[in-house]
């Protein structure tokens, strides 16, 4: 089975200038844990998980202090860079061993620069549950 064939398509992005309670907003009315992170020609340019903004709230100990972080920094200033990625032709053995490798619960699906979808941790499971074993 091939990253292909279990990969998300439909994908939410956010660009590196919008503002961070903007994007907080989106993964939390699409219950994802994490958006791609996209420039003007939709190439990917890094990734914001929940683990990111976790970590930015852990650096203001004051409720002012933390809402002045959501409402006054952009997202490039607190993503990953430079995301992993896959190929859509990997197999899916390969992208699970890669993200417990990587300790990531997602890779970004990329061919020739350009951006395709989304494997995670959960859509392995759920390829892994329908096959026999």
């Amino acid at each position: 089975m091939r990253v292909a064939d279990v990969m998300q398509t439909e994908l939410q992005v956010a660009r590196g200038t919008d503002s961070l309670a903007d994007t907080v907003s989106i993964l939390a009315e699409s219950h994802i844990s994490g958006v791609p992170v996209v420039d003007e020609h939709r190439r990917l340019v890094g990734v914001l998980s929940n683990s990111d903004i976790l970590e930015a709230l852990a650096e203001h100990n004051d409720a002012e202090s933390r809402a002045a972080l959501f409402d006054q920094t952009t997202v490039q200033d607190v993503m990953t860079p430079r995301p992993q990625t896959i190929t859509p032709e990997a197999t899916v053995k390969d992208a699970a061993q890669r993200m417990l490798y990587l300790e990531v619960h997602r890779l970004f699906v990329e061919q020739e620069g350009k951006l395709l979808g989304v494997v995670t941790t959960t859509d392995l499971v759920r390829a892994m549950a329908g096959t026999k074993v």
